[in-house]
């Protein structure tokens, strides 16, 4: 009675855990003015689907895991649903992630766009001030053909007066003509001197009408060219108010551009806060799971069900590993192993429990461990111990998350009751690269590798592949090789 008391007690303490968690909802997509950047508002969009999809599944899962307390399910069925919770809990994390890091994204596309705004608004105002610089030489320019203009005006008034008081001579002193000036002489010398009189006359005379012409001809010029000049003011004057246009176009443009930056940060901002409250559901979560793991304590139809179950879970896991070598043989073979396994937990070297008969931590009954168990902390990262192709990635009842890899030598290596997996079925890895993490789902009792080599199908004792190792037993450290 004591321990249904026990249990029911911890399983009202997670009760306001499964609340915050299903409170995890998706943010409010932001519209940017221009998108700038490869990561579109789409992709964001898609993500938060994502993240709300993952939020249902989690749901379904907590309504399972509530149901289970209420019935008061087995603690071991329990801690199944609650790691099915923490695994959801790691998807949304990273989906979140890749929400921020999409944004990032936006973002710095958006400061891309405001740095060419802030250029193209430079580049205004040197425009502007080039032009403004223009209209002035234009202006001064006017100002001394405007002068120009008005003194051969004064110079052709003053022409125009002398002939027209040469013409009032004329008419003064009658039409004499410049024969009867000549035929007037009295002597050869007089004719001579009339002669020189009427050349002097004549070239008086078109001398200022020649003046006259080519002053009218300068005027009209000057004209011409005072126009011209005017008409290119007033094209600059356009091209001034026209660059200023643009100029408060390109600073509505960036005040925009800043604005959709602030509002990208504020829900880059967001989506942080709802990654830490995850983070903090998965811990709480993983609390629990650790404190089941400290209570749990089975029936005798229980250990024999459970005993069942591994057998039939090595035998399983036996018939996968052959199926999916032969699947995937063409890969194997071409992926080169190297000669000698590495130590997947570099570091640990003190074993828990060795290959051969034990008394099962969970059953409580002899049977046969198929390989070893390496104590480590949870989130220790586990690595390949030689170079292969991973045909299995899963998580099942007995092993919980575990990996098999498949060497070209005809070897396989398994690794079980991971917190997290790294790798998928088909992936090629190397030796050292990391395929999960320590933790203890399935069938354990705390964090811990299993660790098993197969040879051509059949399970070998670990052991005789390293050196340097070490067992805990009735309480003391002993060297096994």
């Amino acid at each position: 009675m004591r321990f249904l008391k026990r249990k029911k007690h911890g399983w009202l303490r997670l009760v306001p855990l499964v609340l915050v968690l299903a409170l995890l909802i998706p943010l409010s997509p932001v519209s940017l003015v221009d998108p700038v950047s490869a990561v579109t508002q789409a992709d964001i969009d898609k993500l938060k689907k994502e993240s709300a999809s993952l939020a249902s599944q989690r749901k379904e899962v907590q309504s399972k895991l509530a149901k289970a307390r209420a019935e008061k399910s087995e603690l071991t069925d329990q801690k199944g649903l609650l790691e099915d919770d923490i695994d959801l809990i790691q998807q949304t994390i990273a989906s979140i992630q890749d929400r921020i890091s999409g944004i990032q994204d936006k973002i710095t596309g958006i400061q891309g766009q405001i740095s060419s705004i802030q250029d193209k608004i430079a580049d205004l105002d040197g425009q502007i001030a080039d032009k403004d610089k223009e209209i002035e030489e234009y202006i001064a320019l006017i100002d001394e053909k405007q002068k120009e203009l008005e003194e051969a005006e004064a110079e052709e008034a003053q022409l125009y007066e002398l002939f027209c008081e040469r013409v009032r001579l004329m008419e003064e002193h009658g039409q004499v003509s410049y024969w009867s000036i000549l035929f007037s002489s009295d002597s050869f010398s007089d004719l001579l001197d009339n002669i020189l009189m009427v050349r002097e006359f004549m070239d008086y005379d078109n001398e200022i009408m020649e003046d006259l012409q080519e002053l009218q001809e300068t005027i009209r010029s000057q004209k011409a060219d005072l126009e011209e000049i005017r008409s290119q003011l007033e094209q600059a004057r356009k091209d001034l108010q026209a660059a200023r246009e643009e100029q408060e176009a390109a600073k509505r443009e960036q005040e925009a551009a800043k604005a959709a930056q602030e509002e990208a940060m504020r829900e880059q901002e967001a989506a942080k806060q709802e990654q830490v409250s995850a983070q903090q559901d998965l811990e709480s979560q993983e609390a629990e799971v650790q404190k089941l793991i400290n209570e749990i304590s089975v029936t005798e139809q229980q250990l024999q069900a459970e005993e069942s179950a591994l057998k039939q879970a090595a035998a399983s896991a036996d018939a996968k590993i052959k199926q999916m070598e032969k699947e995937l043989a063409p890969k194997i073979s071409s992926v080169k192993a190297e000669g000698s396994f590495s130590w997947p937990l570099p570091g640990k070297t003190t074993l828990s429990s060795l290959f051969g008969g034990r008394i099962h931590p969970i059953t409580g009954k002899p049977n046969n461990h198929t390989g070893i168990d390496i104590p480590a902390a949870y989130g220790t990262s586990i690595k390949c111990a030689k170079s292969g192709i991973v045909t299995i990635s899963m998580r099942g009842p007995s092993y919980g998350n575990y990996v098999v890899v498949s060497h070209s030598d005809g070897t396989s290596t398994l690794y079980a009751h991971m917190s997290s997996r790294s790798v998928s079925v088909g992936q090629s890895v190397s030796q050292g690269q990391e395929l999960g993490k320590v933790g203890s789902t399935g069938s354990s009792t705390g964090n811990h590798l299993h660790f098993e080599i197969r040879v051509n199908g059949s399970r070998v004792d670990p052991v005789n592949y390293f050196s340097g190792l070490y067992v805990r037993s009735g309480g003391k450290t002993v060297r096994l090789n």
